[in-house]
């Protein structure tokens, strides 16, 4: 389970920065409190030292009492030449020599601290010691003060404690007001997150005004949240075309199936009297219309799902001049530029050409016109028919999948309305656009393919060349 503070970044950083402080204190403030305490026990010594010498002016003018004066301090012993203590303060009366350590014979006077001194037990002092020269030999003069502790002073202590508990509070203000102000925005990001996951509003998350790396997040998830939104907007759409497709599937499947039925039934109903010759042709027919429609269901679900296709160079131009040179209703106008070389698969494209050209046969009064040249790069092909031609607002409808405009389904029941779909698809799997562009008359299809610099199979016809179709 999960603590608060294992959860909270601002406390986390606000804990750290303060004990980061407060460890910087301690530092600091031992440094400070030795420097201090070093200065401190330098003005001890120096005091000690001055008591220390009014006995030494006392010993040299002979006025050396048997009984010293504190003088504030812990206490003085006077030692004659032969070690005994010849004077003191009163509470060292009686007491023997406190240390014979120091100072060494080569030094005249010296400052040092001694524990557990004989007088002094469990408690350190400062210990001056002079030597006094005398006729009859050399005395010392010890004088003992308690040395300053490590603290230095309550006062001093409390000092340093109050400053470090300021800082380490002040630490944690400061870093938790700056932690809040910065992570405002990432808990702005955060619930506004939460309100998209529970589908409220749009899906974009503020980004704040500073240039920093947490603008850089939310640009970031907006960016996601963007394409996310687009992806879930085509995924939408897809799903309603699907669903559309599947409801005109049906219903153009379903229209064959029960007029087989209608006849059939019919048939069975007046045997004697049926013509089972003409029923089967009837039959037939509708037979004939179901295959086709599931031939380009199929020919459309290879489309979809990019199945491999055979690919290799082909003379578009060659193509369009034998496809166009198949017999049709109506008369066929065709010039070809040569040399349009093209990467793809030879059947499908045959299969985009046929599928126009059935269309402008289905729709032209008496002539279509099928031109293909090449321009920067490309090749572009062009089927024109005569006919009414197509609404503008209606150019993109043509290209979905079941549509058949009322007049189409006017003049041509047995369309299956998947052929501009598949002739579509296929141009967009070889790279390329179909679109219905402006035309004076009847409707103008363009294809647009990008052309191969590879070598033909075999070599196509280049000159300009006119097919007529049968009337």
């Amino acid at each position: 389970m999960r603590t608060p503070l294992r959860r909270s970044l601002r406390t986390r950083l606000a804990l750290l920065a303060s004990i980061a402080m407060l460890l910087l204190n301690i530092v600091v403030s031992t440094f400070a409190l030795i420097r201090v305490r070093d200065d401190a026990i330098e003005v001890r010594a120096r005091e000690v030292s001055g008591a220390a010498l009014q006995v030494l002016l006392q010993l040299k003018r002979g006025r050396l009492p048997d009984l010293l004066p504190p003088r504030g301090l812990d206490g003085i012993q006077v030692v004659n030449p032969s070690g005994w203590v010849v004077s003191s303060t009163p509470n060292l009366i009686g007491e023997p020599r406190q240390t014979s350590a120091f100072p060494s014979s080569d030094q005249a006077n010296d400052v040092t601290e001694l524990c557990d001194l004989p007088a002094f037990p469990g408690q350190c002092e400062i210990v001056v010691a002079l030597r006094a020269y005398q006729p009859e030999g050399t005395y010392v003069i010890y004088a003992f003060d308690r040395t300053v502790p490590w603290y230095v002073s309550p006062q001093v202590f409390v000092f340093h404690l109050c400053v470090a508990a300021g800082l380490v509070a002040l630490a944690w203000l400061g870093v938790s007001r700056i932690v809040n102000r910065t992570l405002a925005p990432v808990s702005d990001i955060t619930r506004r997150l939460a309100e998209i996951s529970a589908g409220g509003g749009g899906m974009r998350v503020p980004v704040p005004e500073t240039d920093d790396e947490i603008r850089a997040l939310a640009d970031t998830a907006n960016q996601t949240l963007e394409r996310l939104e687009t992806a879930m907007r085509q995924q939408d759409l897809a799903m309603e075309r699907q669903r559309r497709f599947a409801g005109d599937a049906s219903h153009d499947l379903r229209s064959p199936i029960t007029a087989m039925r209608a006849q059939v039934e019919e048939a069975m109903l007046h045997p004697e009297d049926t013509d089972w010759r003409e029923t089967s042709t009837e039959v037939l027919a509708s037979l004939d219309r179901l295959q086709a429609i599931v031939t380009d269901l199929l020919t459309l679900t290879k489309l979809d799902a990019h199945a491999p296709s055979r690919r290799e160079t082909v003379d578009l131009s060659d193509l369009v001049v034998k496809e166009s040179a198949r017999p049709r209703t109506k008369h066929v106008v065709t010039r070809v530029e040569g040399g349009a070389l093209v990467t793809g698969d030879r059947l499908q494209l045959a299969r985009l050409l046929t599928n126009l050209l059935d269309n402008a046969e289905r729709h032209a009064e008496s002539q279509i016109a099928v031109t293909l040249w090449r321009r920067e790069g490309q090749a572009l092909l062009e089927v024109l028919d005569d006919g009414g031609g197509i609404a503008p607002d209606q150019r993109e409808i043509v290209f979905q999948r079941f549509t058949r405009l009322d007049d189409s389904r006017n003049r041509d029941a047995g369309g299956t309305g998947l052929g501009l779909p598949i002739a579509r698809e296929i141009a967009i799997a070889h790279r390329g656009t179909l679109a219905l562009e402006d035309s004076d008359v009847g409707a103008r299809f363009v294809l647009r393919l990008p052309l191969t610099t590879a070598e033909p199979p075999e070599k196509s016809a280049a000159e300009p060349v006119e097919e007529q179709g049968q009337e």
